[in-house]
């Protein structure tokens, strides 16, 4: 057996930072009224959060970028046919699982900055775009994209149960603490001082260039 270091520390910063706020951004969604102000906040630190992850899936750790994980449809059905045992990050299947939950949260995310729910909250480009644009928004971010969000925030969570009990692997070991157990050994997630300072810097520079969207805005 080899341990290897898979995920990376800004990767796991990332993913349990976006396990927190999307939950929070749902449910203060839900509640509106003054919890809106918190939905907002949560929403811009989403968009914050997707951006690195955009840019960390170039530069990031081995096992992060998606050059690893992100693979052809046929490499897909080879895996259902015949599953491995264990793979070193996100098999073929959960490649595209996470390309998908990526993609609807920046579609959330974008569509609730041009939303107006007509009574109190409305986003910060609202009054950039066109009357049909923002009711298409509202309606995206109030109705389809939310909850096909929801439907696979929850197959997300079912796959790891099933990952965990029916195949008696741990997802979430690996994502915790970076190193995962493998009958072979492969190529290490490089997580040193180096790359969690351009993860800070990457982080620091999405977080501008949301701000400064927001600054646009006014």
């Amino acid at each position: 057996m080899h341990i290897v270091r898979v995920w990376d520390l800004p990767t796991r910063v990332f993913h349990w930072t976006l396990a927190l706020a999307v939950p929070a951004m749902v449910v203060s969604g839900e509640i509106g009224g003054a919890w809106m102000e918190w939905h907002f906040r949560l929403g811009y630190a989403v968009l914050t959060l997707l951006l690195f992850r955009l840019g960390w899936g170039f530069v990031g750790g081995h096992w992060s970028r998606f050059g690893s994980f992100v693979r052809r449809p046929t490499d897909v059905w080879a895996y259902l046919r015949q599953a491995p045992a264990s793979a070193p990050g996100h098999n073929p299947l959960g490649g595209y699982s996470v390309l998908a939950m990526l993609t609807m949260l920046a579609c959330q995310a974008g569509s609730g900055l041009m939303s107006d729910d007509e009574i109190l909250s409305a986003g910060p480009l609202v009054h950039k775009a066109s009357e049909a644009l923002v009711r298409t928004m509202t309606y995206l971010h109030t109705g389809p994209v939310k909850y096909l969000l929801v439907f696979l925030l929850l197959l997300h969570l079912l796959a790891i149960a099933w990952y965990r009990f029916g195949k008696r692997q741990n997802l979430l070991g690996p994502m915790l603490l970076g190193d995962k157990v493998l009958e072979q050994s492969t190529i290490a997630s490089r997580d040193d001082a180096g790359t969690r300072s351009l993860a800070l810097l990457l982080t620091l520079a999405c977080a501008g260039a949301v701000a400064a969207l927001l600054a646009w805005a006014r």
